[in-house]
């Protein structure tokens, strides 16, 4: 895959790009359908598998969690409502299909 035209996605206020990158899990076989927040993306237009990997064509934006709100959640003193991607994987390993949740960005 040729690198991806670069988009401007605006990153809001207590998020980041985490980047583009995720790691297949082991073993991994097509059919591969790939989601970004429970939607499921296109390959080809959203991603493309390359060398074990998930390659996205645009950055994907994790919440930034300092220690105080990450605190705060755990002792249940407020949630969290900021930008935050999670990716899964529907794939096939062994004849059997798996789920592969909230897989973390490489790179």
């Amino acid at each position: 895959m040729s690198e991806p035209a670069e988009e401007h996605h605006e990153i809001p206020e207590g998020s980041y790009a985490a980047g583009r990158r995720v790691a297949l899990p082991e073993g991994a076989e097509r059919p591969i359908t790939v989601f970004v927040n429970g939607q499921a993306q296109v390959e080809g237009e959203d991603y493309e598998l390359s060398g074990g990997e998930i390659v996205f064509s645009r950055e994907i934006v994790k919440e930034k969690l300092s220690f105080a709100r990450k605190a705060a959640m755990f002792f249940s003193v407020f949630g969290t409502y900021r930008k935050h991607e999670t990716i899964d994987v529907q794939y096939q390993r062994d004849g059997r299909t798996e789920l592969a949740g909230d897989l973390p960005v490489v790179g």
